[in-house]
């Protein structure tokens, strides 16, 4: 079943991690096995903030878990050693769980090419690179990942996130939301549906050099969005092909350093709900979570089929 959820602050930075947080915490009926966050900081940076992990999720007490972070370590030591390699600068580094890191680096190079070589290290996997865009995403509720990755700090502008229930691929945090359009900073995807042509847009996508990280057909988006910038197509208009290109049944979010943006399939089987204001727009599967935001009595509507909509800050 899967809940989305997004938010955006058109004049001012919030707490936006706590404020997400709400929102996906309301929707944990709608998918209670994993949670992720794309979280949008108070303004572009000068350094790239990389956050990748170098393995799964282990449960404490587990007689995997001393073995485990051996492996995290040598994994790490390889991902260091790689990005001297590349020449890029690391600012500051922060280990969040025995698998999981945020870096802070300068780079002026091809992200493509980096990322491929960091990916190189076996289980590992950029989650996103930005200067504004944080991605975070592991097993449990919006509560349990928000508290574990200290979310509610993060103050920002505009947010997504998703609750996923699994049903095309495994509990996991390779197969959690939302993606990050690689090889493209600060873009993000969330999606509630399920593609039908996944495999053949797949096989086309890499094909051109495109890569997948999993097997969930939500995935998908976000390459296809990539690989369109890629080629010079604006991301609303990306969004627009989307409706006509990928085939099901499907409501996304995608953002970027300055934007919000939503498409709905022509079926529009899923649902979605919307509010706006001059100030504030929020979205998501059920009016419950933007309710966490207004409380009060407020003006909702779902929107329509085959509707692409993006809000700039």
């Amino acid at each position: 079943m899967c809940g989305i959820a997004g938010l955006i602050h058109k004049n001012k930075t919030v707490d936006i991690g706590k404020e997400l947080q709400d929102m996906l915490q309301a929707l944990k009926h709608r998918g209670p096995d994993s949670t992720g966050f794309a979280l949008y900081g108070e303004g572009e940076n000068d350094s790239y903030i990389m956050r990748f992990k170098v393995g799964e999720n282990v449960k404490e007490g587990s007689s995997a878990t001393n073995e485990g972070n051996e492996v995290y370590d040598a994994r790490k030591a390889q991902v260091d050693k790689y990005l001297l390699e590349l020449g890029a600068d690391v600012v500051s580094e922060e280990q969040i769980t025995p698998y999981s890191f945020k870096y802070i680096m300068n780079y002026d190079k091809d992200l493509m090419e980096f990322s491929k070589k960091i990916e190189s290290v076996e289980m590992t996997e950029i989650l996103s690179i930005g200067k504004s865009l944080e991605l975070v995403k592991d097993i449990g509720d919006a509560g349990v990942v928000s508290k574990q990755y200290s979310l509610d700090k993060i103050r920002g502008t505009h947010a997504i996130g998703h609750t996923r229930m699994a049903t095309e691929s495994g509990v996991d945090i390779r197969s959690a939301h939302p993606f990050w359009g690689y090889p493209f900073s600060d873009v993000s995807v969330v999606h509630n549906g399920q593609l039908t042509n996944y495999w053949n847009n797949r096989r086309a996508l890499e094909n051109k050099g495109m890569r997948f990280m999993s097997e969930c057909d939500s995935e998908l988006i976000a390459v296809y969005l990539a690989e369109k910038m890629r080629n010079g197509v604006s991301l609303e208009d990306g969004m627009r092909d989307s409706l006509s290109e990928l085939d099901g049944v499907f409501t996304y979010l995608v953002a970027t350093k300055d934007s919000l943006g939503m498409a709905k399939d022509t079926m529009a089987a899923k649902p979605m709900v919307l509010y706006e204001s001059d100030d504030l727009v929020a979205l998501g599967s059920e009016e419950i979570a933007i309710r966490t935001l207004l409380p009060q009595e407020i003006d909702t509507h779902d929107p329509y089929d085959g509707e692409v909509k993006v809000w700039q800050i």
